[in-house]
């Protein structure tokens, strides 16, 4: 580069730098000024004395809305027969799910290829009588025998008389019952307390299985927990075993204050929040040359275990069924997590050394609005490839100006282009507007291709006479044909820019090599949710449908799930950015899906070579739904709709009979809110 050209880059830099730095400072201005006038506010003696009667009002706008919400009063009855019926859903995967006599006797006489000795493992300080019985009885009721408790006691002088009592207790009967074989309670007083971390290591010492799992001292397991596990190591071949828990209060599991109910194995969720958690079991292997727990990470060693030995592990088996029963009381951290306020700083700093070891270096791990522990994972962005925005568009002129300057006012990024994809325009409104951007100050930022021509023009040599049949894939490759860009982004005419960085939080995730296709969090104009991702087989058509949709804004999600990047199945193309090496790589859209499901069927090429999907809620826009083609369940629409239906089920047969991974077979599929299948109360047993 000559020193003139570099001098010119250099001024070009300048002038970015500055104009960026300038619409910060702008809304920085506007910030603090919104702030001011909301602090004067509720400052305001006024303001301060009408506190009860805004109350009130609220509470009336609430429940109206939650009337509008169910649309009758047979709405609003059915919402009341579900939460009935989700309260009495608690006791049926509770005690009443507990296994039979006959079904008892059928786990306790299976006949597995593989017996192994699982060694549990329980830290103990200080347990009081009522907690340290229930968790034993927990183990001694397993359907499956081959266990092994290993109890590690830091208790002190006043405590530590009445627990190895206690546990000499059992271990009497137990000698008594095998007939002096031996104990299968191995227990070990410390010299003093080392905390979680050091008093499970010394368990480990105890153990000799070749499984070890990991137990509280003050929670419970379901009996069947062991026959499952053993189940899925002889079927699966599994070397790490988890389940679905519950939180519940005081002695009553049936009195469950949530219901985890959890995805397969996801590498985004698991660094973002340790969903994980309870019951883990895993091969002892996986321990060979490391640590079970670190004592740096004490208050979240098992977040920090989980994520060295999921990495470490070749078949990570989930068991769909609610097995883990975790006790919330007064100094736990089930109850509060301000309980141990140092677990914060250790999962942070837990997730930190894992992003370390995959070769990450400059990250930030911040706290969410759902929970403290709940984390926005910001990774850097590697250099500023060209983005290439691909917008089909047919009339629609208002939404197109809205949707392209939001992209243009509002994003920092500016390494981009973007090509507006004409098909089938005949009106005069939108063909000026195409001169407009032509000739306008975009003119360097947006090109228009024609899609109508360009197939006439292939096809005959000559132009278009008349409106080619819609072909959304068709429309789409030939935009992205058409582009420039390291990176595509596609994008409907009828969304609008929310976060100013809305491009960094899609790259940041495009750019990993494990990551085929990301999408963001979509709102209707009333910001109700449109897109929070997508799930297979959720909806009356058993395809596919959007999580979450026509919540609130400002939800958490279910446990959360709204408020941090995780992987799912899909992501909608009305937002989807992808690198156009993958995009080639699986042949960009079927054509066969002319209008629906296309973005899915994409998303699930990039699923079976391997990439992962990941859904973040940190890059927002509107999304005027259905604007430009009309809703898919009227008229023609639903015959078109259905036989595209019908060709997805058949592609994806196996995929769908599966269920989706980053979903849960406990979860209804007629409703996107992650209730509970309660459609009939035999799907809520454990079986």
């Amino acid at each position: 580069m000559s020193e003139i050209d570099y001098k010119a880059a250099y001024e070009r830099e300048k002038l970015k730098t500055a104009d960026l730095a300038g619409r910060i400072a702008e809304l920085e201005d506007k910030n603090q000024e919104l702030e001011f006038k909301l602090n004067r506010i509720k400052n305001n003696p006024i303001w301060k004395a009408s506190t009860p009667a805004r109350n009130a009002m609220h509470w009336v706008i609430r429940q109206r809305d939650r009337l509008r919400n169910q649309g009758s009063l047979k709405g609003v009855i059915a919402k009341i027969k579900y939460k009935q019926i989700e309260k009495k859903a608690m006791t049926h995967y509770g005690t009443e799910s507990f296994p039979s006599e006959e079904t008892r006797k059928q786990q306790e006489n299976a006949a597995f290829e593989k017996t192994p000795l699982i060694s549990i493992l329980v830290p103990l300080y200080n347990t009081p009588e009522k907690f340290l019985r229930d968790m034993i009885e927990s183990v001694l009721a397993q359907t499956y025998h081959n266990w092994q408790l290993c109890l590690a006691d830091g208790s002190d002088a006043e405590h530590i008389g009445q627990v190895s009592a206690i546990v000499s207790e059992y271990c009497k009967d137990l000698r008594a019952n095998a007939r002096g074989t031996g104990c299968r309670i191995r227990y070990q007083k410390l010299e003093r307390n080392e905390g979680i971390s050091g008093n499970t290591n010394h368990c480990l010492e105890l153990a000799d299985g070749e499984y070890i799992g990991l137990f509280d001292h003050d929670d419970i397991l379901h009996p069947e927990v062991l026959y499952w596990y053993v189940k899925a190591i002889n079927e699966e071949n599994a070397d790490y075993i988890y389940c679905d828990e519950t939180t519940f209060k005081g002695d009553d599991i049936n009195r469950m204050i949530t219901m985890h109910f959890k995805p397969d194995y996801a590498i985004d969720n698991l660094r973002a929040n340790n969903y994980i958690c309870h019951f883990s079991v895993f091969k002892r292997s996986l321990l060979d040359g490391t640590e079970l727990f670190r004592t740096k990470f004490d208050g979240s060693q098992d977040h920090d275990m989980i994520l060295r030995l999921t990495d470490r592990a070749q078949h990570i088996v989930h068991v769909p069924k609610l097995l883990y029963y975790w006790r919330s009381h007064a100094g736990s951290v089930a109850s509060d997590i301000s309980a141990k306020p140092y677990a914060i700083d250790a999962a942070k700093g837990a997730v930190a050394d894992h992003l370390r070891r995959h070769g990450y270096d400059h990250f930030k791990i911040t706290s969410t609005r759902a929970f403290e522990t709940i984390f926005k994972i910001t990774y850097e962005v590697q250099g500023t490839p060209k983005i290439s925005i691909v917008i089909p568009n047919c009339e629609h002129a208002e939404d197109l100006r809205r949707c392209i300057d939001s992209i243009y006012e509002k994003s920092v990024y500016d390494n981009y282009e973007i090509i507006v994809v004409e098909n089938n325009s005949t009106g005069s409104e939108i063909k000026s507007y195409y001169e407009e951007l032509k000739n306008g100050n975009l003119k360097e930022v947006v090109k228009v291709v024609d899609y109508n021509a360009h197939v006439a023009e292939k096809a005959s040599g000559k132009p278009a006479s008349s409106k080619l049949p819609f072909n959304y894939s068709a429309v789409v490759n030939y935009g992205v044909s058409m582009s420039t860009g390291e990176y595509i982004i596609l994008l409907n005419n009828d969304t609008q820019v929310i976060t100013v960085n809305w491009m960094e939080e899609l790259l940041m995730y495009a750019q990993r090599a494990d990551v085929g296709a990301v999408g963001a969090k979509l709102y209707f104009p009333d910001r109700k949710i449109q897109h929070a991702g997508v799930v297979l087989g959720l909806g009356a058509h058993r395809t596919a449908g959007h999580s979450h949709y026509g919540q609130a804004g400002m939800n958490l999600g279910y446990m959360g799930r709204l408020c941090y990047a995780q992987d799912v199945s899909a992501v909608t193309g009305a937002c989807l950015m992808v690198s156009r090496a993958k995009y080639d790589e699986v042949g960009g859209f079927d054509t066969g899906f002319a209008v629906s499901l296309n973005d899915v069927d994409f998303c699930l090429k990039l699923r079976e070579k391997g990439y992962l999907n990941v859904f973040t809620p940190f890059a927002e826009l509107y999304h005027y739904e259905s604007l430009s083609r009309g809703l898919d369940l009227e008229g023609k629409n639903a015959e078109r709709y259905e036989k595209e239906s019908e060709h997805f089920r058949t592609k994806w047969k196996d995929v769908l009979a599966k269920g989706d991974p980053y979903y849960n077979p406990n979860f209804s599929l007629d409703r996107s809110d992650y209730s509970l299948n309660v459609e009939g109360y035999s799907s809520l047993r454990v079986q």
